[in-house]
């Protein structure tokens, strides 16, 4: 086998993403041979014993798993929880460590993907790869054309950043309860980008669903539910 980079082999045995990894090397919990190893260096993974906070690392013959759950609101987006709460791996359990696939926040209910596959990690969470993500958002108020065409330009949060042009459209509007219903799509990853979008053009999340990543949808998925992803469907999210 071929010498790699420390952070790819172990992101892609399923340790983390190759960006965590790189911080677990920076934070001296690697070995190599014995040695605390430095972030950039090379190994084979044949021939050099790398360890991980002292259990040696070895590369499984495996199918990587992809997961795809309809999360609910109230779980929150991480392994562990530092207050007891429910997380997304207390709805999917299986033999693998998978990991979520970036973030939903805990009032935000809908599709995350999960895997043991470090280097797919990286590739939907790095920004370059403009992988889409698709909401569906209850407002308070009515939403007028041109708050539409706010979102699809551009609008400011973060005192400073613009956000890139996205896709959106009204799909309901309750004129006597004064609610509008739209849809969202972006291919960022900001913080709580979608309500702040929202809180840019003057109106208030009421509900904020992910509906979609890439093309890949959570209709058929009761809340709470999942199921693997198929080859095809990975091939979609990536291409």
């Amino acid at each position: 086998m071929e010498e790699m980079r420390l952070q790819k082999y172990l992101a892609s045995v399923g340790v983390a993403s190759r960006r965590k990894c790189e911080e677990l090397i920076e934070a001296g919990k690697v070995k190599v041979n014995g040695q605390v190893a430095i972030l950039g260096s090379k190994i084979n993974p044949e021939e050099d014993k790398v360890e991980y906070n002292g259990k040696v690392i070895k590369p499984e013959k495996k199918e990587h798993k992809y997961i795809l759950l309809n999360k609910p609101i109230g779980v929150v987006t991480t392994a562990d929880d530092q207050f007891d709460r429910e997380t997304v791996l207390d709805l999917v359990k299986v033999k693998e460590r998978v990991v979520p696939v970036g973030r939903l926040d805990m009032y935000t209910s809908g599709a995350l993907i999960l895997t043991d596959d470090g280097d797919f990690v990286y590739k939907v969470t790095h920004p370059k790869h403009e992988i889409t993500k698709t909401y569906t958002v209850t407002l308070s108020g009515i939403v007028s054309k041109e708050d539409i065409l706010k979102l699809e330009k551009g609008v400011k949060i973060d005192d400073s950043y613009i956000t890139s042009p996205a896709k959106a459209r009204i799909m309901k509007i309750d004129e006597e309860k004064k609610v509008s219903r739209v849809e969202i799509t972006i291919h960022e990853g900001k913080n709580r980008q979608v309500r702040k979008m929202c809180e840019a053009i003057g109106k208030k999340v009421i509900a904020l669903h992910r509906a979609k990543i890439g093309n890949i949808g959570v209709k058929d998925l009761k809340l709470g539910t999942w199921r693997y992803l198929t080859k095809d469907e990975v091939k979609q999210i990536l291409k």
